[in-house]
């Protein structure tokens, strides 16, 4: 079944450059869309994803050569000298020998190279840099269904806001109508000063709730362009448009919890957790690497040393390195056995989450039907306090009727009018609280 009715769903937003200002019809989708290009959350978002492929390209580098060059340049004011101690072969007696070892002035290049062969922990790093950039991008999406909501539900705040001052106006409007049938029923003598006095009550309250609806109207604006991401400064205007609602096809959108961002972004955080759990299980494998370096050392009595009269002299090394743990007592089966809590505590809020959210589809649901039973009652209503309110003005202006009764008409009308928004905003926060609960909210920037 579908039920149509009057709302205020559109809106005109003014961008300025410098002096010029170009005004443009702001729709639920284009103030959505809005909000996915400016707002800090979304852009934050993005940031997380382009930095995610930064955090694999560290995890990979640990896996090619890695080359240093070492340079130094040494004086020694005092050269070590060591006393060397030898037979003569003539007396065969010990002789004692001072010889100095190096020159006072040294100089070292070296390039050194090492390649890890075998690290179970860089292997499990990489699988883990591969699954957070999934992870971020899931999250990426988690947080655009997020800001969906929030401008969604500030945008029908707006609407309800405006659609209270319509109703004000109008009753204001049709109170300063009737003041002044009955300012010309007084002068003719047909009616007392004091319903005039009440009537002009009712007019200056009508004006000061005016005012107040128009300052709420002003709030919801600012916190909409908020949640969009736009300048607060920027004006607003709400031109109404006419909108249906297909209940039927709410009812038929599929239950999917398996396709559910929230889900998804908890099962790449358990999936996280394992890689994790592996990388503190790779601590027990051994690790393999090859090193290599190539040096050259220059000696001189003086600076500059890079002369003819330097010595010079070449040399280099190669080898691979195996790491065998044995005993680190326990350690590492302690830290293994953390991860399996931490993973059972991810598993427990995967499927607490599932419960919540086929918890709040069922509530979103029954909330739909509700509020659709309410707009057309409140519809009734409002049509029938308005034969009401126009059956009581004729009566007033005939005599048949007191002020008393046609004051407490236009309050009824007011009343039920005000109710008929309050229950389209209920509608259209359940409608979307409903195609959240069935991972279809980016349906709303699409439609």
């Amino acid at each position: 079944m579908k039920f149509k009715f009057l709302s205020v769903i559109t809106a005109s937003l003014l961008f300025s450059w410098g002096q010029t200002y170009a005004q443009e019809i702001l729709t639920l989708q284009q103030a959505v869309k809005f909000a996915l290009d400016n707002k800090k959350e979304a852009k934050n978002s993005k940031l997380d994803l382009e930095n995610a492929q930064y955090q694999i390209d560290e995890v990979r580098s640990g896996a090619l050569p890695q080359v240093t060059g070492v340079g130094s340049l040494t004086y020694n004011p005092l050269i070590q000298q060591n006393v060397i101690v030898m037979e003569d072969p003539a007396t065969g007696q010990s002789v004692s020998t001072v010889i100095q070892f190096g020159q006072p002035w040294q100089a070292n290049s070296n390039l050194q190279v090492t390649q890890q062969i075998f690290n179970q922990a860089l292997f499990t790093g990489l699988k883990a840099a591969r699954t957070t950039r999934e992870f971020y991008q899931v999250n990426k999406e988690l947080t655009d269904e997020q800001l969906i909501e929030k401008v969604a539900n500030a945008y029908y705040q707006v609407f309800q806001s405006q659609l209270q001052v319509a109703t004000v106006e109008s009753n204001l409007g049709n109170t300063e109508k009737n003041q002044r049938v009955i300012q010309g029923l007084v002068d003719a003598g047909l009616a007392k000063k004091i319903d005039l006095d009440r009537t002009t009550v009712q007019v200056n309250n009508l004006k000061a709730q005016l005012q107040q609806a128009k300052n709420t109207m002003e709030i919801q604006e600012n916190a909409l362009k908020f949640a969009m991401g736009m300048e607060i400064t920027n004006q607003i205007d709400l031109p109404d448009e006419t909108f249906a609602i297909d209940a039927q096809a709410l009812e038929n959108l599929p239950i999917d919890l398996d396709n559910r961002t929230e889900i998804r972004v908890l099962e790449k955080q358990t999936e996280l957790l394992e890689l994790d759990k592996k990388a503190k299980i790779a601590d027990y494998y051994p690790t393999l690497s090859f090193s290599g370096n190539l040096g050259y050392m220059s000696f001189a009595q003086r600076f500059p040393i890079f002369n003819g009269n330097a010595t010079k002299t070449a040399y280099s090394a190669l080898g691979l390195n195996l790491s065998i743990p044995i005993f680190n007592g326990g350690k590492t089966k302690s830290q293994v056995s953390q991860k399996n809590i931490e993973i059972l505590r991810a598993k427990v809020e995967l499927e607490d989450t599932k419960l919540a959210l086929t918890m709040a589809s069922e509530n979103a649901r029954t909330q739909v039907k509700n509020s659709l039973i309410t707009i057309n009652s409140n519809e009734g209503n409002v049509k029938l306090a308005k034969e009401v309110l126009d059956n009581t003005e004729n009566n007033y202006k005939n005599g048949l009727a007191t002020l008393t009764e046609l004051l407490d008409a236009e309050n009824a009308y007011a009343d039920a009018q005000n109710n008929l928004n309050n229950s389209l905003l209920d509608y259209k926060v359940a409608e979307v609280q409903l195609i959240k609960s069935k991972g279809n909210l980016k349906t709303l920037v699409n439609e």
